[in-house]
């Protein structure tokens, strides 16, 4: 994977604290349940969160598995497994997968629990911390599994940001954290895919580049979802295509134009809006292959 540098800094006050009282609360944590955004696994995983949680027993946990293009879902758990991981993927809108991230925490912890009983330790339930970045489904998650509201969710970056702890089941308790970003942004095939993925804000990123990119990885790995949903072919080799990918979009949505010209914001603004709400279709920005390579 090409490691094209950039200098986006990105690291909150609210994130520094976490960072602080995650470090402090590890030490009483069993399990940590890491989620990843399964339409970008490698992009979305937070490379300092091994710093963070050290030896714990890690499960990572694909979330948006509906959004995301289920060959290359299946092909990443298979990746982390093989990295020497606990891994799977849920559906965020299905209840039940939700108690099978229960089931296979419990199953990373039998021996570890059976120790502390056969030492004459109380039994005690289970504590797990979930880890990710902004915008991963961190709340909605957590809402699942405890069965009702138990966090603030929301579609925007940052909404948690404060950490607390959730009975999900008697011997299972989660430790919330908001979700934390790395202090720096520097390669540039990461910043776009969580970008795409709305784990930073897109306009830090500049829109018409990203715009452009998304593009040229759709007109190559998928095709079909882009002429189904703005009847759109792409010719990368004409090298008028993106002034012509604008043009065609805003007539097949009707975006009127901006003094007699092409409404470009409006038209990054409807399509980036249809990524994040899954309307184009399942798509998955990178495969282990590329991380691979």
């Amino acid at each position: 994977m090409a490691n094209q540098k950039m200098n986006i800094h990105w690291f909150p006050g609210h994130m520094a604290k976490a960072r602080r009282e995650i470090s402090e609360k590890i030490k009483v944590i069993d399990i940590v349940i890491e989620l990843v955004d399964a339409r970008a696994p490698y992009s979305s995983k937070n490379p300092m969160i091994n710093e963070l949680v050290r030896h714990k027993p890690r499960l990572i946990v694909l979330t948006k598995q509906d959004m995301a293009d289920d060959r290359y879902t299946k092909q990443w758990v298979q990746y982390y497994e093989e990295q020497g991981y606990q891994a799977m993927s849920v559906n965020l809108k299905n209840f039940n997968e939700y108690q099978k991230v229960i089931e296979k925490c419990r199953c990373v912890l039998k021996e570890k629990m059976e120790k502390e009983l056969a030492r004459g330790l109380k039994p005690r339930a289970i504590r797990a911390m979930v880890l990710g970045i902004p915008n991963v489904g961190k709340s909605t998650f957590i809402n699942k599994l405890a069965n009702r509201k138990a966090t603030v969710t929301g579609n925007k970056p940052g909404v948690t940001k404060a950490q607390q702890i959730i009975r999900v089941a008697k011997d299972f308790e989660l430790f919330d954290t908001p979700g934390v970003l790395w202090p720096k942004l520097d390669d540039e095939h990461v910043a776009k895919n969580i970008a795409l993925l709305g784990s930073i804000k897109q306009n830090i990123l500049p829109l018409d580049d990203l715009f452009i990119e998304a593009m040229k990885y759709l007109s190559m790995h998928y095709p079909q979802l882009l002429k189904e949903r703005y009847q759109l072919e792409i010719d990368l080799d004409d090298e008028d295509w993106i002034i012509k990918t604008f043009d065609h979009i805003a007539k097949v949505r009707k975006i009127k134009p901006l003094r007699g010209e092409t409404d470009y914001d409006r038209v990054m603004e409807l399509f980036f809006s249809e990524i994040n709400d899954g309307s184009i279709g399942r798509i998955t920005w990178e495969t282990p292959l590329c991380v691979k390579d």
